[in-house]
């Protein structure tokens, strides 16, 4: 289709906003040079349709309540390229941010509700090839910016220990499909800790990789100096079995190096975990809502570590503590500027791009910017505010920080294998009521990142395994490794699993009731 070409009032509206200061005649004289470029346009749209991607007929489902655990599902489908591979015969749930082709994708949010993606996301198309059967898109947060259960537009996802409670998030349908055994792995994605977080709440393993080791490559991108995706599962063989399918580059997302080399990481879990050093980072512990049950569960689990081989010790990482107050800062005007500004993706980088989602939920949200959730709102008054003042100046100091934030956590793990905390430092918390006030609204979706945002910005691996059940509930203890060593990250976990002779599963939910 054509583009419009502005007439005088809308050149002169332009002209206005940039404050060009131009008279009616200079309006004038622009306009058919800007109509002349403007054919170029034109050029571009005709070349891209010879070779757009057309999605294929894939049946899906959107489930009766009655067929909705957890309320987890957004749809169901079965899909399978009936291949052998590694991933054969296993389900998995693709969190819906990712792209599934021929599948709707809601993002969580009624601003991409009604879209349906062309092509599939890499981590989808690779698991596929491996065998995999997709069982379904699983219900996220809206716009996947929260690490509570209870702001995804289809309603609260529900913890598969105790269903008034929170799943965590933002990959809240991953992580109670996988803790309630209707699938038997799923996908989620993490800006500020949405795979660790929902992982700890419902007691599964959680990996994050390292940024840039998984292609994120059709996922709906918040900001992509802090965007992951990677594996969802009950044990740590299986985390480690998906990572090595959707590890490794596909030369088209710009956040993954072109030396990148990923490894077996099954086989690396056999290797076992023996003298390895463990430093217990001190300032990980005892924030102001940390619940003390918490802490003492992960310092239990250390023990664990303690008496199947490794040594571990006390440190402290002073640049911890400051980690979350830069992904503030990184998250919230990054955020803006990528996701609602620029329409998911921006502009400037070297990386595939899906035209399709941009003018689709571009359109959407400008029609009623109302539809973005409480803390959507929250991220956008207060970019707005300070970016309409400051330029994005603290978002360039935010980014320069990020060297000395990291190099915390490299020169402690220059004399340990591993770093180990609490994932969150609470349990799940109670699901807000529907007329909940905003003020709980938004302290539920954000009260538990402190110890998991801080690597988003980072970039190291970081794990969550289950620490232990306390008062009916999991606690989570996340092991964190150097960058690319995602290795010993698995290897530390997988020996933690086999120490405490599995993880539990939730007692409430039967694997496979519909409840």
């Amino acid at each position: 289709m054509p583009v419009e070409l502005p007439d005088p009032a809308a050149m002169a509206a332009v002209a206005d906003a940039y404050g060009l200061k131009l008279s009616a005649a200079d309006v004038a004289s622009f306009s058919p040079m800007v109509h002349g470029l403007l054919s170029s346009w034109d050029v571009v749209e005709d070349l891209y349709a010879r070779s757009a991607p057309v999605a294929p007929q894939r049946q899906w489902t959107r489930p009766e309540p009655a067929d909705n655990p957890h309320n987890a599902w957004y749809v169901t489908t079965d899909i399978t390229e009936g291949g052998e591979g590694p991933l054969a015969g296993r389900t998995v749930a693709v969190k819906d941010n990712t792209m599934v082709a021929g599948v709707p994708m809601m993002n969580g949010s009624t601003t991409m509700e009604g879209f349906v993606p062309t092509r599939d996301a890499t981590i989808v198309s690779r698991m596929l090839a491996a065998g995999a059967t997709i069982a379904g898109k699983a219900v996220c947060e809206d716009l996947c910016f929260s690490g509570g259960s209870h702001t995804a537009r289809t309603g609260p996802v529900r913890n598969p220990w105790d269903e008034t409670r929170s799943a965590g998030g933002s990959s809240c349908g991953s992580a109670a499909l996988v803790a309630g055994g209707h699938v038997d792995v799923a996908t989620g994605g993490d800006q500020g800790g949405s795979i660790r977080m929902p992982a700890s709440f419902s007691g599964i393993v959680g990996h994050k990789p390292t940024h840039g080791l998984v292609p994120y490559t059709g996922a709906f991108p918040i900001e992509q100096t802090i965007d992951h995706v990677g594996p969802m599962t009950r044990t740590v063989a299986d985390a480690a079995l998906v990572l090595s399918v959707i590890a490794g580059p596909d030369g088209q997302d710009p956040r993954q190096p072109r030396d990148l080399a990923p490894e077996d990481y099954l086989a690396a879990i056999g290797q076992g975990a023996d003298g390895l050093r463990v430093g217990v980072v001190g300032e990980g512990f005892g924030h102001p809502n940390s619940e003390p049950e918490v802490d003492d569960a992960v310092r239990a689990a250390v023990d664990v570590l303690r008496g199947a081989g490794l040594s571990a010790e006390d440190v402290s990482i002073p640049w911890h503590l400051h980690g979350a107050r830069i992904w503030d800062v990184i998250a919230t005007e990054g955020a803006a500027a990528q996701m609602v500004d620029g329409n998911g993706y921006g502009m400037n980088w070297d990386g595939l791009y899906d035209p399709e989602v941009i003018e689709y939920y571009g359109n959407q949200w400008r029609q009623d910017g109302s539809q973005f959730s409480q803390t959507v709102q929250l991220v956008l008054l207060t970019a707005g505010s300070v970016s309409r003042r400051y330029r994005g100046k603290h978002y360039a100091m935010a980014r320069d920080l990020v060297g000395q934030l990291r190099a915390g956590y490299d020169e402690a793990l220059s004399r340990y294998d591993v770093l180990v905390m609490p994932t969150t430092p609470i349990r799940a918390s109670v699901i807000p009521a529907p007329d909940a006030p905003r003020e709980e609204v938004i302290v539920r979706a954000l009260e538990m990142i402190a110890n998991t945002a801080p690597l988003d910005v980072s970039g190291h691996p970081a794990c969550n395994v289950p620490a232990g059940v306390v008062g009916g509930l999991p606690t989570g203890m996340m092991i964190i490794g150097k960058r690319y060593d995602d290795a010993t990250v698995l290897r530390v976990a997988q020996t933690f699993e086999q120490a405490v002779g599995g993880f539990p599963v939730p007692q409430a939910t039967a694997v496979g009731s519909s409840a």
